[in-house]
């Protein structure tokens, strides 16, 4: 199975990574620091080496460089079974007080780098009545939170994205999962002080996320709503 993941180099995108590969699963990786992806990449290949594992660095972010990454993947591929929109952006502030142009970077990162690169993938899975979108969301999607602003306005428009995808691609058996992950322990909580045992981890969700993959073809999960235990921070 080919699997495409963004944001692969660190976080939830290199959990998932690791959860395919260690699976056999043929993966084409992206993120946009070419180093820390390039990393990963090494690690991957180092700890699955059966999998088959290519990555290229594009700032998806970019209407050009998401078109681009999706034809590199097809070059390569030939097609995509699962594709996994989780790369993004936060910029933490209130709508009247967060930097200026903060909506345009969140949308740009958080929406349009998934709405760019699935219209290049998702002809190939209509015409092959196979494939697999995940969409990573955030609980920031359902609700409003404090200091959430524009982010949280890019990730209700994920929402959207997804759901509107959905109805479009039933009809041709081509899946669209949305992810809703609260708080997980990744690199940005380092040093925050949070007790990683309080909140999720990034394995948690890598988990949901390929167990949902390996569905029967008559079966869709739509929506994964996952929140620590103890309720969210």
């Amino acid at each position: 199975m080919n699997v495409v993941i963004t944001g692969a180099s660190k976080g939830l995108g290199k959990a998932i990574a690791e959860r395919f590969a260690a699976a056999g699963h043929s993966l084409y990786i992206c993120a946009r620091n070419e180093v820390d992806l390039y990393k990963t990449l090494e690690e991957l290949i180092t700890s699955f080496p059966g999998a088959r594992i290519k990555a290229k660095a594009r700032d998806l972010s970019i209407k050009a460089q998401a078109e681009d990454f999706g034809q590199w993947v097809l070059a390569n591929a030939f097609h995509a079974d699962v594709l996994v929109n989780n790369a993004g952006r936060f910029i933490p502030g209130t709508i009247r007080q967060e930097p200026a142009g903060a909506l345009e970077e969140m949308m740009q990162a958080n929406l349009y780098s998934a709405y760019h690169l699935t219209r290049v993938l998702v002809p190939g899975m209509v015409t092959r009545k196979s494939g697999h979108i995940f969409n990573m969301c955030s609980i920031a999607s359902l609700n409003a939170y404090p200091n959430g602003g524009a982010y949280s306005i890019s990730k209700f428009a994920l929402h959207g994205f997804s759901k509107n995808l959905r109805e479009e691609l039933r009809p041709h058996q081509v899946k669209v999962t949305a992810v809703f992950p609260g708080a997980v322990y990744t690199d940005s909580w380092a040093g925050s002080g949070v007790d990683p045992k309080r909140i999720m981890e990034a394995s948690d969700v890598a988990g949901m996320v390929f167990a949902a993959s390996q569905l029967s073809p008559q079966a869709c999960v739509e929506d994964i709503v996952l929140r620590p235990q103890l309720g969210d921070l």
